[in-house]
């Protein structure tokens, strides 16, 4: 039967207890408990007597503490520690001279017939991963690690409550509880949960495309269109009233009055008057239309705002005028 568990540990403080030899204030420690783990047990408060007897044996191993933490433990029904203490015990006498055995035989006597009762009682727990389980995988037991020789091999527990967790590099640890009793064998397969994959970050919305470039509304068109005719329409209006001007003071100098409501004209002044009215009409009716378009397009641009990135149409306008009148000319792309 295996009791490497308890064994190793136990060994190891005989180890460093023979290396290193206590020190007075040790020893006193260690006493003190001791008295008070024995008197603990002899009480039934193994819960603490044990452990006090224990921490005795660490600090100053004898073979009587050692014996009688094995007592207790088999008291508090830890078989499989009380087990592996008796062993270390009976291994502590086979290491003494034939003397010191002597003064050991009874509870040599009282150990071996423990071990021998207590043995089949002991619980068998094999603890295993499932397939497929992440390499590196670290599996503890009642706080003990395993390494992967204790996996997937009975080895002796205590009856009662465990706790065994498992691990991942990176991940979570996962608790698994469970139960044995005296002479129960069992088999734990246990939970493994691997680190949850790395989400990979949202992807970005799509950056909004900008809906094609479709050029001018119609009523931008109309807008430029307007105005560009009332712009025309004052240049045309004041051309033409200068030359309307200048019309009249040259039919003022070729003509006299006769009466006051006759006058008399040459030729030239007939003509020269002739041509200021007909410019003075175009004056006026280009400086009305003018200003009507202007204000149009102004009113027209307030209420539809310039569409972005859109090129202004393109106007160009040509003034024409002569003897007879004058006129304007509006070319155009949109």
């Amino acid at each position: 039967m295996r009791f490497s568990w308890f064994r190793s540990t136990c060994l190891g403080v005989l180890g460093v207890a023979v290396a290193a030899p206590a020190s007075a204030q040790a020893l006193a420690v260690a006493e003190s408990h001791f008295d008070r783990g024995r008197a603990d047990m002899l009480a039934g408060r193994y819960e603490t007597g044990c452990p006090a007897l224990a921490e005795s044996q660490r600090l100053d191993p004898r073979p009587g503490r050692l014996f009688t933490l094995a007592e207790c433990e088999a008291k508090w029904g830890r078989i499989a520690t009380a087990v592996a203490r008796y062993n270390d015990y009976l291994a502590m006498v086979d290491r003494m001279s034939e003397a010191e055995r002597d003064k050991q035989a009874a509870r040599r006597k009282i150990a071996l017939g423990q071990r021998s009762a207590l043995a089949p009682l002991v619980p068998q727990l094999t603890l295993s991963l499932p397939p497929g389980a992440p390499a590196g995988t670290r599996v503890q037991c009642d706080g003990m690690a395993l390494e992967q020789p204790s996996l997937g091999v009975a080895l002796p527990v205590d009856p009662g409550e465990h706790v065994a967790t498992t691990q991942t590099p990176g991940g979570a640890v996962t608790e698994t509880r469970f139960t044995i009793d005296r002479s129960e064998s069992k088999a734990i397969v246990l939970e493994v949960k691997s680190p949850a994959a790395a989400k990979p970050p949202p992807a970005k919305p799509p950056a909004p495309v900008p809906a094609p470039d479709q050029g001018p509304s119609g009523l931008r068109v109309v807008t430029y269109v307007a105005g560009g005719l009332g712009v025309a329409g004052l240049i045309v209006g004041s051309v033409t009233g200068w030359m309307a001007l200048d019309a009249s003071g040259v039919a003022a100098d070729n003509c006299r009055d006769v009466s006051p409501d006759r006058a008399r004209c040459k030729p030239d002044g007939l003509d020269a008057g002739n041509r200021a009215k007909q410019l003075g009409l175009v004056s006026t009716v280009g400086f009305g239309a003018g200003v009507a378009l202007t204000g149009a397009s102004a009113l027209l641009f307030l209420l539809e705002p310039s569409p972005r990135r859109q090129p202004a149409p393109e106007v160009s306008w040509e003034l024409t005028a002569g003897q007879a009148g004058g006129g304007v000319v509006v070319r155009g792309r949109w």
